[in-house]
C-alpha cells in the first residue's frame, strides 16, 4: 500500500469508536500504524467495542475528545457520527493533515464495483434486498455500509468482479472521496436530521452521492419523490428513475396493472407482480421497485430479481411481526425515527391501530402524523422525553377533526408502560404498532436496542398471558 494509504509507522487518530471506529482500528493496525483513539465516550460506555480491539496496542484517549489527540496526527480518521467542527479539527486542516473515514478509504481501495443507496427512508431494505437478488443469481457480492456491516475488514475478499451494494448514509457522504458509486440510488430526500443540519445542508449532502459519477456510471433517482427527482440534471451519467407509477419519463423501474416493470431503450421485462411481495405498505412497494432498479441496471437477471422479491420477509425492526396474543398482532417498527416513517407504517395497514409513539424527537413537523393519527387509530400511547409535545399535538388534531370522542390518548413514561397500556387497551383484530417518529436515545443507545426491547416485553407478555401447552 503505497501513497496516502500508507500508514506504515504514522501516528493516526481515529475518532469515534463504533463500528467504523473498530473497523478502522483493525485495518490501521494491519497495515502497522501508531494508533490513539479519541472518543467523549467513558470506557464504561465503551465496553463490547473495547473487547473488540483489546488484542491492538493502541493509546486510548477517552471520555472527551482532545484537540491535541487531532493536532499531534499525521492521519485523522472520523467515524459518521462526529461533528465537522470538533475542537482542533479545523487546526489540523489548516496545517494539511489529510482527514478521511471509513466509507471514503474503502470507496479509494475498493477493487470493484459499486451500487450506492441512500435516502431519507427505505436505504436499509432496498439495500439488503438488492443484495438478495444478487444471491439469487449467484453473483459475486458484498452488502454492508450503514446497514451495520463494517467495509474495510472486508476488502481482502474482494476481487474485482465482486459487486457491493453500501447503504449510504448522509453522514458518511460528509468527507466525500474522489469517487461516487457506480450505480447511485438516492431513494428520496425529506426533513431528517434537523437537530444537527439544515434543510439545505442536509439536501446538498445527499445529493453528493451523484458528485464525482462518470458519464458511463448510472443514477436511480426516486421519480415519486420531488426533491430526488430534481436531481436528474445533476447527475453526469445515465438516468433511470422508479415510481409507482407507469409516467416516468425515461427508462427504470415503474408499476403497470400490479406489475413492476422494467423499461430500457424501448424495450419492457415484467419482473414481479406487487402481490408476491412479503412487504407490508406502499412504501416497501417503492423500496422494491428501486431494487428492482439497481438490480437490473447491474446486469441481474429478471428470474433472479423476481425470485428475490418473493422471498424477501425484510429486516427485523421495520414493520416486523412479532407475536399475535388474544387476536391483536403487534409490530415493531421500531426503525421509524421520524414522523414520515411513522405515516408509512400507519398507511399500511387496514385494521384498527394503537400507535406507540415516543423516544426523542428531532424538531420535525408532527402536524401530518397527528392528523393521520385521528383518522387511523383507535388509540395513541405515547411515551419517552418527547411523550409531552407529541400528545400536545395529537390533542390539537382531535380537536380540529372532532375525533376526541374515539381516540384514546394515553400518556406513559416508559415503553414497557406503553405495552402494558397497549395490552389493556387492544381489542382482537386490532394491530399494536410501535412506530415512534422519534430517536431513542432518551433511553436507548439505538432503534435497535428499543426495537430489541419491544420484541423482548411482547414475548414476556405473550408468556404471562397464553396458557403454557400440557
Amino acid at each position: 500500500m503505497a501513497g496516502q494509504h500508507d500508514f506504515k509507522g504514522k501516528q493516526v487518530t481515529v475518532v469515534g469508536l463504533g463500528i467504523e471506529g473498530v473497523d478502522l482500528v483493525r485495518f490501521l493496525h494491519a497495515q502497522h500504524a501508531r494508533i490513539t483513539v479519541s472518543d467523549a465516550k467513558p470506557a464504561e460506555k465503551l465496553e463490547l467495542q473495547l473487547e473488540q480491539i483489546a488484542d491492538i496496542p493502541v493509546r486510548l484517549s477517552l471520555s472527551a475528545n482532545d484537540p491535541q489527540d487531532l493536532l499531534a496526527a499525521d492521519a485523522i480518521f472520523l467515524s459518521q457520527s462526529v461533528p465537522l467542527d470538533l475542537p482542533g479539527l479545523a487546526e489540523a486542516r489548516q496545517r494539511g493533515t489529510p482527514i478521511s473515514s471509513m466509507f471514503k478509504l474503502f470507496l479509494e481501495l475498493c477493487p470493484g464495483p459499486v451500487a450506492g443507496i441512500t435516502g431519507s427512508s427505505g436505504k436499509s431494505t432496498t439495500t439488503a434486498l438488492v443484495g438478495e437478488m444478487f444471491h439469487c443469481d449467484a453473483r459475486p457480492h458484498f452488502v454492508g455500509g450503514n446497514i451495520g456491516v463494517a467495509l474495510l475488514s472486508h476488502l481482502a475478499t474482494l476481487t474485482p468482479d465482486t459487486w457491493v451494494v453500501l447503504e449510504v448514509s448522509h453522514t458518511q457522504l460528509q468527507l466525500l472521496p474522489e469517487r461516487s458509486p457506480n450505480v447511485a440510488c438516492l431513494l428520496n430526500i425529506t426533513p431528517n436530521h434537523l437537530d444537527r443540519f439544515s434543510w439545505d445542508e442536509y439536501r446538498r449532502l445527499k445529493a453528493d452521492i451523484l458528485r464525482h459519477q462518470k458519464s458511463d456510471d448510472y443514477a436511480v433517482l426516486g421519480y415519486d419523490d420531488s426533491e430526488a427527482r430534481a436531481l436528474a440534471e445533476r447527475a453526469p451519467g445515465e438516468v433511470l428513475y422508479f415510481s409507482l407509477t407507469p409516467d416516468i419519463p425515461g427508462d427504470g423501474a415503474f408499476l403497470r396493472d400490479g406489475w413492476i416493470i422494467f423499461g430500457r431503450r424501448g424495450r419492457e421485462k415484467r419482473l414481479f407482480p406487487l402481490e408476491s411481495l412479503r412487504l407490508p405498505g406502499r412504501h416497501n412497494w417503492a423500496n422494491a421497485a428501486a431494487a428492482a432498479a439497481v438490480a437490473s441496471v447491474c446486469g441481474l437477471r429478471p428470474q433472479a430479481i423476481a425470485r428475490a422479491a418473493s422471498e424477501f420477509q425484510g429486516l427485523p425492526h421495520r414493520l416486523e411481526f412479532v407475536h399475535e396474543l388474544g387476536g391483536v398482532a403487534y409490530y415493531n417498527d421500531s426503525i421509524a425515527t421520524t414522523p414520515e416513517r411513522a405515516l408509512a407504517a400507519l398507511h399500511s395497514f387496514s385494521q384498527p391501530l394503537l400507535l406507540l409513539l415516543g423516544g426523542r424527537e428531532k424538531h420535525l413537523p408532527l402536524e401530518e402524523l397527528a392528523e393521520e393519527a385521528c383518522r387511523r387509530c383507535r388509540a395513541v400511547i405515547f411515551f419517552g422525553e418527547s411523550g409531552p409535545v407529541l400528545e400536545e399535538a395529537v390533542q390539537r388534531a382531535a380537536a380540529q377533526k372532532a375525533a376526541e370522542d374515539r381516540l384514546r390518548l394515553t400518556r406513559v413514561r416508559s415503553l414497557a408502560g406503553a405495552v402494558e397500556a397497549a395490552h389493556a387497551l387492544a381489542q382482537p383484530g386490532d394491530a399494536v404498532v410501535l412506530s415512534p417518529a422519534c430517536t431513542s436515545y432518551d433511553a436507548y443507545h439505538d432503534f435497535e436496542e428499543r426495537g430489541a426491547d419491544f420484541r423482548r416485553l411482547i414475548l414476556h407478555l405473550a408468556q404471562e398471558v397464553e396458557p403454557s401447552p400440557r
